[in-house]
């Protein structure tokens, strides 16, 4: 297993300026207990930023990171003035941008925001998140300016602004710090109807020395957050979910085994390095509220580099996963998704940081409440029918490719992209071809996973080519292609001379890409020609033709390295090894290939000799076969791995039992121990342990914890137990 620790930074808040228009009174910069903006420079210099931005681009080259964020911030960035912000973002993008894709970003209260500010930001492409707290009562609560007038009014006009269709692409979206003391619906309808790219709620700044303000008057609830919270998601539920939640997308998220969206909840490590106006490295800013020289780490950006300041034993601990947090902690039910609170709201003066949060009750309720809300109860019939649950992996992907559409609108390159697809999946014939492509899991992560918007952008509109191709329908696209290596899922690799602009133009089974250097290549979809290296396709009888894919860029998803693409000769001996498996475990089991939990990966990735077998790592479906698996091995290895992706399928598209809870454990258990009993190269006492396990979790399926299944989980459970019961049967136990 990787070390979080070595997990590396990606996003940089780079303080342009250290004071701010209003006085909000729960600001954690000028407000909590790090008062060390008083000694800041108002304003970042301009060496500064170009030692900041060099150290950033070795940063980025060191670790050959595909893509950087970084985040202008102050106090209030916009004092620092259009003419400064125009320079910063010049000296960054010549410098990080020369070296990896660069995402700007800033973040503001909007009172000065205008069009000198827009323009500045439209030409360098950053997204504006601003900091409301919802209608004029709940944001005049705490964001008044120096006089002690409302900015709410200021806010909204800077808002509908940024709305405009010049600007609109530049919104990244609103903050807002939760108050119990407001209504909670009026505050999310206040602000959903200014019609944000997303919205994130944000609790207020506290520790265990200094707890959060109680619940509102007459309230005697233990979790006024949670239920605040909670009141928030059930409006959003009622609204359709039209504007994403980062706080609820985090937890339904990791409800279902994704990752963590957000900092303050979930076990990822911090990937964030934060620069003051005098070239201070300082950890995230949200430590200001825990005690004085907090953030502090003694670097900064003359002396230090971001791989200096990342192995900081500070930096280190918010990088730490489940060993990172307190003891209680990991014993709760709800880690996962809680992953111990924001660490700076875990800090007391006795323990340090080693405390779970001072809002854990609430974060608890609100996972447990999220969790219940959320649980689809009914029986899903793909529990018993294997093409009802591809079916419905599918319906999956394409709302996940819808949701790609919205959040990707208006964006250089896209809308040609999207429209395309539209038109494919309007013809009967390509929207087969579509399903073809969209069924592809290196596709699908790629879709879920992509680390900026150009990259899913390129490959989303290679799909749409792969689609045109496979049903014969003329299309034309272009696009910056970022990488060398141009591939079309399910179709094919093509070798580009340098990375670039690439136009495609495609007639019939043939197509004609012209290249960054302005040459035109015509490949023909089956056929080999220089620089064009088709999919390969291996004939097995049962499950089905299989891809063979050996060069797609997302094929790295194992907990194994791939190989380089095969010569033919090394390619031909891989898939008669697959063949002869294939056929050693249809001797063994005839009925194997009709069963519910039979493997039908929708491609093989060849991996480095000594990497066994084993599945992708998000289960999507895709298998992973070394080049020296003997066949005997990878037909003992399939039907306990097409038990995981069954399983694993099953949980993406429904509920088996209420997220979080023991329930989801034991039929893992279930499951995995029953396939180890069917394994011939685990040995007697390895079986023997493995069938005490499947007794074990089965018969504790049947006490409480049954309680928490819905009718999909009781229905797979029953399939188990009679499983389990015919195995006994058979050994005469």
């Amino acid at each position: 297993m990787k070390d979080p620790a070595g997990t590396p930074l990606r996003q940089l808040v780079l303080k342009i300026h250290s004071r701010c228009d209003l006085a909000c009174d729960h600001c954690y910069v000028y407000e909590h207990a790090d008062q060390s903006w008083k000694a800041r420079p108002v304003v970042i210099s301009g060496e500064t930023v170009a030692q900041t931005a060099r150290r950033l681009a070795d940063y980025a080259r060191l670790r050959a990171l595909d893509s950087v964020t970084v985040i202008l911030h102050g106090g209030e960035p916009l004092l620092a003035g259009p003419a400064r912000i125009h320079a910063i973002c010049t000296e960054l993008s010549a410098t990080v941008g020369a070296v990896t894709a660069l995402d700007l970003r800033i973040h503001t209260n909007g009172v000065q925001l205008g069009r000198r500010h827009l323009d500045v930001f439209r030409e360098f492409d950053v997204r504006v998140g601003i900091s409301l707290d919802g209608d004029r009562v709940a944001n005049d609560r705490h964001r008044l300016d120096r006089r002690g007038r409302s900015s709410h009014e200021r806010v909204l006009r800077a808002v509908r602004l940024l709305r405009t269709p010049a600007y609109r692409h530049l919104f990244g979206g609103l903050l807002c710090t939760v108050d119990v003391a407001n209504d909670p619906v009026a505050v999310h309808d206040a602000l959903t109807a200014l019609d944000p790219p997303r919205i994130d709620y944000l609790l207020p700044h506290s520790t265990w020395d200094s707890p959060p303000p109680a619940g509102p008057p007459g309230s005697d609830s233990p979790v006024p957050y949670a239920d605040w919270l909670l009141a928030v998601f059930d409006r959003w539920q009622e609204q359709g979910r039209k504007v994403p939640v980062r706080t609820f997308d985090s937890v339904l998220s990791t409800l279902r085994g994704g990752p963590s969206l957000t900092e303050a909840m979930g076990l990822a490590p911090s990937d964030l390095a934060v620069v003051e106006t005098d070239g201070a490295f300082e950890q995230a800013d949200s430590l200001k509220t825990a005690y004085d020289g907090a953030p502090a780490t003694g670097y900064d950006v003359f002396r230090h580099g971001f791989d200096e300041f990342s192995g900081h034993p500070g930096v280190r601990a918010r990088r730490l996963g489940l060993q990172g947090v307190a003891e209680a902690c990991r014993r709760c039910p709800v880690v996962d998704s809680c992953g111990g609170g924001l660490y700076a709201h875990r800090y007391s003066s006795e323990r340090m940081f080693d405390n779970p949060s001072v809002f854990c009750s609430d974060l608890r309720a609100l996972v447990e409440g999220i969790a219940e809300r959320i649980t689809e109860r009914a029986l899903f019939p793909g529990v018993r029918d294997a093409s009802e649950l591809r079916f419905a992996q599918l319906g999956q992907d394409r709302e996940l490719l819808v949701h790609t559409g919205e959040r990707l609108a208006g964006r250089k390159d896209w809308d040609d992209a999207w429209q395309a697809l539209l038109r494919l999946d309007a013809d009967e014939a390509a929207a087969v071809a579509l399903d073809r492509v969209m069924s592809n899991s290196h596709l699908r992560a790629s879709l879920r996973h992509a680390p900026s918007d150009g990259a899913l952008i390129a490959r989303v509109a290679s799909a749409a080519v792969a689609t045109a191709v496979h049903a014969r329908v003329p299309l034309r696209l272009s696009w910056d292609q970022r990488e060398t290596t141009l591939h079309l899922p399910t179709l094919g690799t093509l070798a580009l001379a340098a990375p670039g602009h690439v136009d495609i133009t495609v007639h019939g089974r043939r197509f004609t890409v012209r290249t960054p250097d302005g040459t035109d290549l015509t490949v023909d979809e089956e056929a080999h020609a220089p620089r064009w290296r088709p999919s390969a396709f291996l004939d097995v009888k049962a499950p089905g033709p299989l891809l063979v894919d050996d060069a797609d860029p997302w094929r790295t998803r194992y907990d194994a390295a791939v190989t380089e693409p095969l010569e033919p000769p090394a390619l031909t001996a891989f898939g008669e090894r697959l063949r002869t498996a294939h056929r050693i475990l249809a001797e063994r089991d005839p009925q194997w290939p009709g069963r519910l939990d039979a493997l039908r990966p929708d491609a093989v990735t060849p991996l480095v000799a000594g990497a066994g077998v084993r599945l992708d790592t998000d289960a999507f479906g895709a298998l992973g076969v070394a080049v020296d698996a003997e066949p005997g091995h990878v037909a003992d290895e399939l039907p306990l791995l097409g038990r995981r992706a069954r399983l694993a399928g099953l949980r993406r598209v429904t509920d088996l039992n209420v997220p979080g809870t023991r329930a989801g454990y034991l039929i893992t258990e279930a499951v995995e121990a029953l396939g180890d009993t069917t394994r011939r190269a685990a040995g007697p006492h390895r079986a023997a342990a493995a069938r005490e396990r499947a007794e074990r979790a089965l018969t504790e399926l049947s006490g409480p914890p049954a309680r928490h299944l819905t009718e999909t989980g009781a229905a797979l459970v029953a399939e188990l137990r009679a499983e389990w019961a015919e195995r006994r049967d058979v050994r005469g136990v």
